[in-house]
């Protein structure tokens, strides 16, 4: 069973899982995280689902040879496609938890949404993950999904807050299956990067949830309710890459305080 002095294992297809990295240790400072970025793989969002579960499943072993106390699928494609084949896979070694959920279970509670928008990879908007969870919590409410397969790689590239990602953006979020949404839901863990961008885009008038900060907040309670919550931080926060990137490291310091160090392990 799993110790409340054991890091939390995290992963993702690349920086993107970072954005939920930093939202945790913001909110978890005694917390220490472990971070398997699979850069080798990027992006998942392209990838089948019988790939995607190998993948994640594999990590989920490293992770847990690391101790992690929960693994948390800090990807939307993997989290769509994956979760219970990895939930299955573990079983009672780790606590395992997806992005999405934490996200529906928000939604739920805002009164004001009538109207909501879900942009994310291929593989998570054609799982329906959102639209399907959304529509059976809230029956009433309008849900409208894009897929926006050329984020996660722009993003990966770095080009962000510059003319190239204000044009891709403009371009996706100008489509009509995004029409009078009043909320927009970044169901991808890169996304969070180009937040700010987007809601620039809908000049302030759309409510673009915070992705990042739901799961962070919805991990700090499940640790709480269930006695996980670290008293203390054990060691130093580890990041561990598939394959080395330049921009991994670049978007890594952006985020932590701390000066990153990656280390490249890849388990296939």
């Amino acid at each position: 069973m799993p110790e409340a002095s054991n890091p939390i294992g995290l992963f993702d297809s690349g920086v993107g899982g970072l954005t939920v990295a930093h939202a945790l240790g913001s909110l978890l400072p005694d917390e220490q995280l472990c971070y398997y970025g699979d850069t080798a793989h990027l992006p998942y969002g392209d990838k089948s689902r019988e790939t995607i579960i190998r993948y994640s499943t594999g990590i989920a072993d490293f992770l847990m040879d690391k101790g992690c106390k929960v693994i948390l699928i800090a990807c939307n494609s993997a989290s769509a496609n994956a979760f219970l084949e990895v939930k299955e896979h573990v079983g009672d070694r780790a606590v395992v938890l997806n992005v999405v959920d934490p996200i529906v279970e928000h939604v739920t509670t805002l009164s004001d949404v009538k109207n909501i928008g879900v942009i994310g990879t291929k593989a998570t908007i054609e799982s329906r993950s959102y639209q399907a969870a959304l529509g059976q919590r809230t029956p009433n409410l309008l849900v409208s999904a894009l897929a926006t397969p050329l984020f996660v790689p722009m993003i990966e590239e770095g080009f962000v807050f510059d003319d190239i990602s204000n044009a891709i953006i403009r371009s996706y979020l100008s489509r009509q299956e995004l029409n009078g949404i009043d909320s927009l839901i970044l169901g991808c863990t890169h996304y969070p990067i180009i937040r700010n961008q987007i809601s620039r885009f809908y000049n302030f008038e759309v409510s673009v949830l915070d992705s990042a900060r739901i799961v962070a907040e919805y991990v700090r309670n499940y640790l709480g309710e269930n006695n996980l919550l670290a008293s203390k931080r054990n060691g130093e926060n580890s990041f561990f890459v598939s394959d080395h990137t330049p921009s991994f490291e670049i978007i890594a310091n952006m985020f932590f305080n701390e000066k990153i160090r990656l280390e490249k392990h890849s388990i296939w």
